[in-house]
């Protein structure tokens, strides 16, 4: 869903934390390069800056980001089994991004974002292209996702190979957090609700319950002195008291601050609404002060707004007489050049048929037509004669063709083809 989310070219409404899908999507690109020990065979090899996860979600350096993200989707092109060329840094950018979507489209990627997008070296749209890029490089591979491995949780409740006092023991854990976990439950009740007497009547039966089943067949006896007992217990009293802790999330936590705020807004409401109170009745008047002033000026000035509205009425009478004046105008000017460039037309023709009358020029034309009619009328006649003697010689041809079939036929053929 995200990647079809981030492949589109325009923002789209996702909730309030689409604005850092951007950050989460870098993080998996990285973790995916590493899974392609990028480290290694890129950075190292390649003396390329290390990335950080939010190296193309944010803008640092546009030149630097462009120019490794160009290289960075060349060497995953390679990875994929596919011949591509390491961008060099003064290349033509748009030649180097119509290169890459190019591949990225033979790999059945759709890509619905303008190449500009990826000019800029950062941004949802390289970091689309890199991690579809990845993804197609760790199917090469053979890299495949496995499912996570939930490891059992340890309870330490349920262990069977126990002493009998350790049972003992265990069971007045299990019991303490049990009623820890009541106490913590019935004061985070409301204040009039009464403890569950009867879940704790059920605890102690069970525990009773379980001291018979794990009762030693012998009788037990201690042999703890009864001082240092009341030592010990006297050393860790301070550590066995029940802590509720405060939750900042409950309501009880902030009803005395709720108290408070609505006590301090009741006792500054008071003056707030004197002074608004005020503030509403100069308004008020003040209103009515430009209310009245208005109304004397539009009855003083009413004479001379209906002179402005005449004046005006007539201006836009003149303008109208000014425009199809102007227009009348505008069609004499236009009439007026097509006359004036059909008049130096005119002149100019005049100009070179007096020119060509006075000169000699066309008669030196006419000699040099003469001439050069004489050479081509003498090539004619050559071609005419050489013309002459090949129809000739084809006609001998032929002739000497017919005697010698004459020759050969019998004499009734030859008899009948006389006649």
């Amino acid at each position: 869903m995200d990647d079809r989310r981030q492949s589109r070219g325009e923002a789209v409404d996702g909730g309030p934390g689409y604005a850092y899908m951007m950050f989460v999507l870098m993080e998996s690109l990285l973790d995916k390069l590493k899974l392609l020990s990028y480290e290694t065979e890129f950075a190292q090899e390649l003396k390329m800056k290390y990335i950080n996860r939010h190296y193309f979600a944010l803008q640092t350096n546009p030149g630097e980001q462009f120019f490794l993200f160009s290289s960075l989707a060349a060497w995953l092109i390679r990875k994929c089994g596919i011949k591509f060329e390491s961008p060099q840094e003064f290349d033509d950018p748009n030649g180097t991004i119509a290169s890459i979507l190019e591949q990225v489209r033979q790999m059945g990627v759709a890509v619905d974002f303008p190449p500009s997008k990826l000019k800029q070296g950062w941004g949802e749209q390289v970091i689309f292209v890199l991690s579809r890029l990845a993804d197609q490089a760790l199917l090469k591979n053979g890299f495949r996702w496995k499912r996570p491995i939930i490891l059992p949780e340890d309870d330490d409740s349920n262990d069977t190979t126990m002493d009998g006092d350790d049972s003992e023991v265990t069971m007045e854990k299990i019991e303490e957090e049990m009623i820890t976990e009541a106490f913590e439950e019935e004061d985070s009740d409301d204040e009039g609700e009464i403890m569950d007497l009867e879940a704790l009547r059920n605890l102690s039966i069970s525990k009773q319950e379980n001291s018979e089943k794990n009762k030693p067949e012998e009788v037990m006896e201690s042999n703890i002195d009864a001082m240092e007992w009341k030592l010990e217990v006297e050393r860790v009293m301070h550590q066995l008291k029940v802590t509720v802790r405060n939750d900042s999330r409950d309501w009880r936590s902030h009803l005395e601050q709720i108290h408070q705020h609505r006590k301090n807004i009741e006792e500054t409401l008071s003056t707030t609404k004197q002074q608004l109170d005020k503030l509403h009745s100069d308004i008020s008047r003040s209103m009515e002060k430009i209310s009245s002033r208005e109304k004397y000026l539009n009855n003083q000035l009413e004479q001379l707004i209906l002179e402005y509205r005449t004046a005006q009425d007539q201006l836009a009478q003149v303008k109208e007489q000014y425009k199809s004046v102007s227009g009348g105008v505008t069609e004499r000017s236009r009439t007026l050049s097509q006359i004036t460039e059909e008049l130096e037309q005119v002149k100019q023709e005049m100009d070179e048929r007096g020119s060509n009358m006075t000169d000699g020029k066309p008669l030196v034309n006419i000699r040099k037509a003469l001439s050069k009619l004489k050479v081509e009328l003498s090539q004619m006649d050559v071609r005419i004669g050489v013309a002459s003697h090949t129809l000739l010689q084809a006609k001998l041809k032929e002739k000497g063709n017919l005697q010698r079939a004459v020759n050969n036929n019998p004499p009734a053929l030859n008899t009948f083809t006389i006649f």
